[in-house]
């Protein structure tokens, strides 16, 4: 059953979308928090995972970002590393007095950025019992590297020229800058390389378009994802688990090996064969094994007494 719901997040009311089994069973459940890509809402792949989990027998969440969807925040599309980072602390505050909901088995999954920003936030939240990331970016990363992490350091240096410049035109009553995220056009999307074109794919056709996905971003979010490190404070989730699931031809793959490399036990990767990173967004090829995966990892984590495979 998917019931709408809202709560605060340092001050911001965000809506979300609770999914609860329809299995007749009563009582507090293990529960995970579902976060979207960059971009995204929680009507897209956040609110696939979640739907598909809760089929599995927990209680999920997927919810709209600060800024985005149908959350609150002004200007609109700014991606800010810390109120996301936030949201989840306030999602895990909101669940925990919720009466369908274990307040000790909570567990969060990020999909693409908000794999990073899950990273950050369960680093230092000891409420969260276990974490999972799918496609996972660091937005910092991304920026400052590039998706593949081989960009051209002159590129971050000239984006941050021109958030600079567009701070101080703000400032001088011209209104918040933004860039678009997408090219207009499939030729132009094609041209980008793999990557760029199956973002575009996703967002920009009817595969899994919805109107309220961002289309552009703020300027005055760039310098604060350059200087953003989802990755930094790691190792502070052990001695709770944490698997990192991502696909064998992801361009972004990369950024889940450092992660790893990073965390301390108990810490897993799994590796989807075959899938790109959007790949893992909606492809029931890809989606279905790793959700497997996910439900047995957070079963064990969170002590769930729930069915052994998401349906």
């Amino acid at each position: 059953m998917k019931s709408n719901v809202t709560f605060r997040s340092a001050g911001l009311m965000l809506a979300g979308h609770l999914y609860t089994p329809d299995d007749g069973v009563t009582g507090p459940r293990a529960t995970v928090v579902v976060g979207h890509p960059g971009s995204g809402v929680k009507e897209q792949a956040a609110g696939l995972y979640a739907q598909r989990l809760s089929r599995a027998g927990f209680v999920a969440l997927a919810f709209d970002a600060a800024h985005q969807g149908e959350s609150e925040g002004e200007p609109r599309d700014l991606e800010d590393p810390a109120q996301r980072v936030e949201d989840f602390r306030a999602a895990v505050s909101f669940l925990s007095n919720r009466p369908e909901v274990d307040p000790g088995r909570i567990g969060l999954l990020g999909i693409c950025a908000s794999g990073g920003y899950v990273v950050s936030a369960a680093a230092t939240d000891p409420r969260v019992r276990s974490v999972a990331t799918v496609s996972a970016v660091d937005m910092g990363r991304q920026f400052g590297k590039g998706a593949d992490g081989t960009q051209d350091p002159a590129v971050v240096r000239g984006m941050l020229d021109a958030a600079a410049a567009a701070r101080t035109a703000e400032a001088g009553g011209e209104g918040v800058g933004a860039f678009p995220i997408f090219p207009a056009t499939e030729e132009e999307a094609r041209a980008g390389g793999r990557h760029l074109f199956e973002g575009w794919e996703y967002y920009r056709t009817d595969r899994a378009q919805h109107p309220r996905s961002a289309t552009s971003l703020t300027w005055n979010s760039v310098d604060r994802l350059v200087s953003f490190d989802a990755f930094r404070f790691i190792g502070l989730i052990a001695p709770r688990p944490l698997l990192m699931i991502a696909g064998r031809e992801a361009v972004t793959s990369w950024m889940t090996e450092e992660a790893i490399e990073s965390a301390r036990q108990p810490k897993e990767s799994h590796w989807i064969e075959g899938a790109s990173h959007v790949d893992l967004y909606d492809k029931d090829e890809y989606v279905s094994p790793a959700l497997v995966k996910l439900t047995d990892f957070f079963r064990a984590g969170l002590g769930d007494r729930t069915r052994s495979a998401a349906a």
